[in-house]
């Protein structure tokens, strides 16, 4: 097995600093754990999985991630390394958009004095349970952009024009927000308009990198213009990320940060999944023309007052679910190396780092946890998305194995269907077949939700007012023969 796949938390974390993995043998873990054989029945470990991807949902609460990012003391707003007087910002504008709006919102309101001046908007995909006064909510479109998303654009640069340096402008982001926000340039493009490339871009099969490459081109909102809009405010943006390390200017495609894609990666996407005739004439126009404004970058002086804070992110989910894994006495290790993969190549790399794991482990049960967001192709008509795909491609590579495989999204939604995710194991195909259902079939017509669905191994969740990323895990068994 190559060392770049595994990466180990969770007991280890003391000896390796907080937010650290490192490269691990698992040969070595089998030196590591409790002696004794654990067995699990086979009716129990789906419901392991389950319980494990539960807990683990409970563990990463906005609102309490927001109080623990922010602190005031004496007229001082402290968030990481800076401090804001309160006094100087008589002006507070506050900006939640995201599906962890609303829980981000409750933890930010929490926190700010009593009495504080303060307005803003909110764009979420469903309703809150109490809206809070003083702000204006937008019941906005998720993964398509709907009329809601496009006020919810022209309600957040009105809320941060004409700012002044006594403006205090906080952003609260988190996953969804290219669809839940959206204020197109060319401004002549109408919402079906919009929807059609949003469409375009999410069905061909390109990575989200890609995706907000583009998106954050033709946005007054995206790819750092939200920022120029607001200076010369001070701004905070408060982040939940649904992105890798490294990549946040992907999170609701950047509205406060500077934007490292160019005018000609547009070009380049376009050619790439050959998406002339897909999108609208209007914004083919506008990149011929040479008309595609570029996005502010890191250079630009109106970063130098912006402030963005990743409060919880990759690191938080896996230790959470490092953490109730071991709770169930599985040896754990975590793996990030397949973001943006084909959900195929994924499915045979992950379940090759999980068999190495047990073999290298035979007495114990075995978890490996990896997150990210893969790529799946849209083929045909069907109901379901990413993490449903990717389970179907487990499901006769794991046919007849004490292997349990769980990938669900941590918003509760996978792409057009109502489900988070599914899960399967060594026994799906078997009762696959015996209803005469051909899991190449629903695969081949991106109809996963309903396989699963059939069988009754979807994961419901509803929608859970959090993002950080999609969630796997795949759970292996030691033999009962061994």
């Amino acid at each position: 097995m190559g060392k770049k796949a595994l990466k180990l938390t969770g007991f280890l974390g003391p000896f390796l600093g907080p937010g650290r993995h490192t490269l691990f043998d698992p040969r070595l873990l089998a030196r590591l754990c409790l002696p004794h054989v654990l067995y699990f029945q086979p009716m129990d470990r789906k419901h392991l999985a389950r319980q494990i991807f539960s807990r683990t949902l409970e563990a990463v609460d906005p609102a309490i991630a927001i109080e623990r990012s922010l602190a005031v003391s004496a007229h001082h707003l402290c968030c990481s390394d800076r401090s804001y007087d309160l006094r100087d910002f008589p002006d507070i504008r506050v900006l939640a958009v995201g599906k962890a709006a609303h829980r981000m919102l409750d933890g930010l309101l929490a926190v700010l004095p009593r009495g504080a001046t303060l307005r803003g908007i909110v764009s979420a995909p469903v309703v809150p349970p109490a809206p809070h006064a003083g702000f204006q909510y937008f019941s906005s479109g998720h993964p398509e952009p709907n009329e809601h998303s496009l006020l919810a654009g022209q309600a957040a640069l009105e809320l941060v024009r004409d700012s002044t340096p006594q403006t205090l402008v906080i952003v609260l982001l988190s996953g969804g927000g290219s669809a839940l926000m959206e204020s197109p340039m060319p401004g002549s493009l109408s919402l079906e308009e919009v929807q059609q490339l949003n469409h375009a871009l999410v069905t061909c099969g390109a990575g989200i990198q890609e995706i907000n490459t583009v998106r954050k081109h033709i946005s007054a909102v995206k790819g750092g213009r939200l920022a120029l809009a607001a200076h010369p405010a001070a701004v905070i943006t408060l982040a939940i990320s649904d992105v890798p390390v490294g990549r946040e200017s992907a999170l609701a495609s950047g509205p406060t940060l500077p934007d490292p894609t160019s005018c000609g990666d547009v070009r380049d996407v376009i050619a790439r999944y050959n998406l002339r005739e897909r999108l609208p004439r209007a914004l083919l126009s506008s990149i011929d023309s040479g008309a595609l404004e570029e996005t502010p970058k890191a250079s630009d002086p109106v970063f130098a007052s912006a402030q963005f804070e990743l409060i919880l992110g990759m690191h938080e989910l896996f230790h959470a679910a490092h953490r109730f894994a071991e709770a169930e006495h599985f040896i754990a290790c975590c793996d990030n190396s397949t973001d943006d993969w084909p959900v195929q190549k994924a499915a045979n790399v992950l379940l090759g780092q999980l068999e190495e794991l047990q073999a290298a482990n035979l007495n114990h049960a075995v978890a490996l946890i990896a997150d990210g967001e893969l790529s799946s192709a849209v083929r045909g008509d069907g109901m379901g998305g990413r993490n449903s795909a990717f389970v179907l491609a487990c499901v006769e590579k794991i046919a007849g194995k004490p292997i349990v495989v769980l990938s669900a999204g941590t918003d509760g939604i996978d792409g057009n269907s109502p489900a988070a995710g599914a899960l399967a194991d060594g026994q799906t195909l078997a009762r696959a077949r015996k209803a005469s259902l051909d899991p190449d079939d629903f695969f081949q017509r991106s109809d996963s939700f309903r396989f699963f669905d059939y069988l009754g191994d979807t994961v419901m969740t509803g929608p859970t007012g959090n993002n950080l990323r999609d969630l796997r895990l795949l759970l292996s068994f030691p033999s009962e023969t061994t």
